[in-house]
């Protein structure tokens, strides 16, 4: 392998670990199975390729990069990584406490911007053959954390459904989906407004995210917490 293009693959995965790292501590009390983590991260990955084809599909259909980014990638997407961890571990026995959902979630996402992130990174290598440094730094606090920030709302979802009454499940379960698609939508939007709409993500957007995700990462910890 050549060494430049090692580094892109270094530059396109560690900011999706660094971050998978930061949100898996954070489930302090039953941290999930290694194992598990890993499966879910590169089934996060596999995705990757369904999602593709759909997106591009309908691109051909509707040749619209506007409407490519802001509503069928938010739906596409976000519907994705939902299926990953619907489909392959929310209905395990593994997944039984609120955080799990959370864990999860980013997880899968993860996994998806991980491979995403080194798509775009060794697409503008293979252009300028330079390593794309600027591109990384950017991507690396913005769209790869922002793919973990979006589907945790879904995310959380699923955990708050082991401790809500079952006829309000399924709800809560598309609100969840559909406020993910809504801000990955409108991070999409804003990334493409120019200047003013940099300022309104990186001021406005990205900390009102964190800030949701934070209040939403200590509820599932009360309700995680062991008794006593």
């Amino acid at each position: 392998m050549d060494l430049s293009v090692g580094y892109v693959l270094i530059l396109g995965f560690a900011p999706a670990l660094f971050w998978l790292w930061y949100f898996y501590i954070k489930d302090r009390y039953a941290p999930e199975p290694r194992a598990w983590i890993l499966r879910i991260f590169l089934l996060g990955m596999v995705s990757t390729i369904p999602i593709a084809l759909i997106e591009t599909l309908i691109g051909a259909l509707y040749p619209s990069d506007f409407f490519l980014a802001v509503v069928v990638a938010p739906i596409v997407e976000e519907c994705g990584k939902f299926l990953v961890v619907y489909w392959f571990v929310f209905r395990r026995p593994v997944f039984d406490e609120p955080i799990d959902g959370i864990v999860y979630a980013v997880t899968a996402a993860l996994g998806f911007a991980a491979l995403e992130n080194f798509v775009y990174l060794f697409a503008a290598y293979s252009e300028t053959l330079t390593l794309p440094l600027e591109l990384s730094v950017l991507r690396a606090v913005l769209s790869v954390p922002g793919h973990a920030l979006m589907s945790s709302m879904w995310g959380y979802a699923l955990g708050q459904s082991l401790v809500t009454p079952h006829p309000r499940v399924t709800r809560l379960i598309f609100q969840g989906l559909l406020l993910a698609i809504l801000l990955h939508s409108s991070f999409n939007f804003l990334i493409g407004a120019g200047a003013i709409g940099a300022l309104v993500l990186i001021l406005v957007l990205v900390p009102a995210m964190w800030l949701l995700v934070t209040k939403h990462i200590a509820t599932t910890l009360r309700e995680s917490a062991p008794p006593g």
